[in-house]
């Protein structure tokens, strides 16, 4: 037992134009959706007016009522402005992520990153891990592990949500009070691993009604998942973590360098502060 301490016709909305709102999110949802990431394109200028509701109608092929309750969350949120007579002007614009991390492995970004950012500690137990957690830390399946679930935030945004496990004794040499005020690479350290290199995996997930909550999105809003491994200097596996991040606050950026070899040309990453390959 856990021990707890406590987005029909051709045009760009076609796929979404046949779907019912038996799926995870409302027809209106998904109009919104897309719309907004047209706005963040840059898909419409500030002075001639975005398509009238007709047009959408038939773009996307759901009810007027449907075109009305996305267009009128796209002005509630600042996105559109309606002018009586004149049309539905955009007023927001795309601006770059407010957060935004190195995928060159710099492990001095990643805790810059926890000390530039507000995080909330959701729960904290020692549950036995996963089966892949297991492997990837070289363990017994069923090993007893601290799990930590955070969401951090910036400037009051939440924009993360993270779930983190580790080795039983290095969580055992903290306490839930550190943890929110202390980034968990450091905690880490100070339990006598020193970092030494981390690999991760990046896909997209879909929101649970959980996570959604904790990040004020909708259930089933796509999120950008990234899955790391982090290695001491033993190459020991001391963390494994899974990030969701909502991709309207938040992207990740890797710099490249070409590389030449006798083989062929390549591609390799380059650190985007020090500018060190790795």
């Amino acid at each position: 037992m856990a021990e707890m301490s406590r987005p029909g016709r051709a045009g760009p909305g076609a796929q979404v134009e046949a779907q019912k709102d038996d799926g995870l999110l409302p027809k209106h949802h998904r109009v919104y959706l897309i719309l907004r990431q047209e706005i963040e394109d840059g898909v419409y200028t500030d002075d001639a007016p975005m398509a009238g509701e007709m047009s959408l109608v038939e773009r996307f092929d759901v009810s007027r009522i449907t075109i009305r309750k996305a267009m009128d969350r796209l002005t509630q949120e600042g996105w559109v402005e309606r002018q009586r007579g004149r049309g539905t002007f955009v007023r927001g614009r795309g601006t770059p992520s407010p957060v935004g991390a190195s995928l060159s492995g710099n492990i001095e970004n990643l805790v810059a990153m926890g000390l530039q950012t507000d995080v909330a500690l959701i729960e904290l137990t020692y549950a036995p891990a996963p089966t892949q957690v297991c492997a990837a830390m070289g363990v017994a399946p069923g090993t007893v592990m601290q799990r930590a679930v955070r969401v951090r935030s910036h400037e009051g945004v939440p924009f993360s949500h993270l779930t983190t496990w580790l080795p039983e004794e290095i969580g055992r040499s903290f306490t839930a009070e550190e943890l929110q005020r202390t980034p968990m690479l450091r905690l880490i350290e100070r339990a006598g691993h020193r970092i030494a290199s981390a690999s991760q995996a990046i896909t997209a997930k879909l929101a649970t009604p959980e996570v959604a909550q904790l990040l004020r999105i909708e259930p089933g809003e796509a999120l950008l998942s990234v899955r790391r491994q982090v290695e001491d200097e033993q190459g020991q596996v001391v963390e494994y973590i899974t990030g969701l991040y909502r991709p309207d606050t938040y992207e990740h950026q890797m710099d490249y360098r070409r590389s030449r070899t006798p083989a062929a040309d390549i591609w390799t990453t380059k650190d985007t502060t020090t500018g060190a390959d790795t």
